[in-house]
C-alpha cells in the first residue's frame, strides 16, 4: 500500500480551494494520435514538452508527505477539490520526462469526480502509449505508484462524501 497524508485540512494553503476546472493540455486521443507517428527522441521530446505544460506546483506543496515513494525521481501529487465536483491534482517532478509521463497520468483523471477516478482504467488509457518498452525501467518503475497513490485519494474522498 502507498502511504500518503491523505486529504489535507481545508485550506492547506490559502486559495487552493475551488480549482477553476481548466486545463491546457491536449486530449489523451489527441496526444496520442501524435506520439504513434513520432520515433524514440522525438516522443522524449513530446513528453518533455508535455511536462512543460503542467500546471506549476507550488513549492509549499512539495513536501514528504506529498512524495510518491518508489519513483527514481522526485515526484510530488497533492489533491484537491475543483470548485464543481470533481478532484484537481497539482503534480511536479524534478524530471523532465518523468513530468510528461505524469502529464499523461494527470490526463485520464483531472477534474473528474472521486467515483470517476475509482472506475477509471487509469493503465488501460496508458497502453497505448507502451511506455515500458519506450523508457527505461528507472523512468517508469513510479508510475503505479502514482497511480495506486491517486486511486487511493478518490477511495478517501468517495468514502468522506
Amino acid at each position: 500500500m502507498i502511504m500518503f497524508a491523505g486529504p489535507p485540512s481545508p485550506p492547506y494553503i490559502a486559495g487552493m480551494t475551488d480549482i477553476p476546472t481548466h486545463n491546457d493540455l491536449p486530449a489523451i486521443d489527441d496526444i496520442y494520435e501524435e506520439y504513434e507517428f513520432l520515433d524514440g527522441d522525438e516522443r522524449y521530446r513530446l513528453l518533455i514538452e508535455l511536462g512543460r505544460k503542467l500546471e506549476p506546483m507550488p513549492d509549499a506543496l512539495k513536501t514528504d508527505a506529498t512524495l510518491v515513494r518508489g519513483c527514481s525521481a522526485s515526484v510530488w501529487v497533492y489533491p484537491s477539490k475543483t470548485d464543481g465536483t470533481g478532484l484537481h491534482f497539482f503534480a511536479d517532478s524534478n524530471a523532465a520526462i518523468t513530468k510528461g509521463i505524469i502529464a499523461l497520468v494527470l490526463l485520464t483523471v483531472q477534474h473528474k469526480s472521486a467515483q470517476e477516478i475509482i472506475d477509471c482504467d487509469i493503465e488501460d488509457a496508458l497502453t497505448p502509449f507502451d511506455l515500458k518498452s519506450q523508457l527505461s525501467s528507472n523512468r517508469t518503475q513510479g508510475i503505479p505508484n502514482m497511480i495506486a497513490l491517486i486511486r487511493e485519494t478518490a477511495q478517501r474522498y468517495a468514502a468522506s462524501r
